[in-house]
């Protein structure tokens, strides 16, 4: 019985006084999980004032003239707004939140946070276009 002077005593946990093991149960094994696999991108060209028109005009049918103040008008009240040190909640552009501003000799630099929805294959579902009525 030389093996029996050398073993020890393990506790259950199943004793009466109700104390929990030492060491918490196991369970299987927990897979590693990859979210998303992006590849780098490439820094395009920032959108200039010109770019924005021609996009906006590529869109609608309004005239240059038309359409130029009023994007030059909205622009200026988007400016205001984030030196106010107010966020957006203009969708589909997102939510923008003013983090923090510093005030430089001839500028201020606006630290902020955008955050935007991803667009899932159930919100691209294109609705169909209404006909014009051919009554008139």
């Amino acid at each position: 019985m030389a093996d029996d002077e050398h073993s020890e005593t393990v506790p259950t946990g199943n004793d009466s006084k109700g104390t929990t093991p030492d060491v918490a149960p196991q369970s299987a094994p927990v897979e590693p999980h990859v979210l998303r696999v992006s590849e780098p991108e490439v820094a395009r060209p920032d959108l200039r004032k010109k770019e924005l028109i021609d996009a906006v005009l590529e869109r609608c049918e309004v005239k240059k003239r038309d359409a130029k103040p009023v994007i030059e008008a909205m622009l200026a009240v988007l400016g205001e707004t984030l030196a106010g040190g107010r966020g957006l909640n203009l969708e589909p552009l997102g939510k923008l939140r003013v983090n923090r501003t510093m005030d430089r000799k001839d500028r201020r630099i606006v630290v902020s946070k955008l955050r935007q929805k991803l667009q899932s294959s159930e919100d691209t579902t294109d609705t169909p276009a209404q006909e014009p009525d051919q009554d008139a």
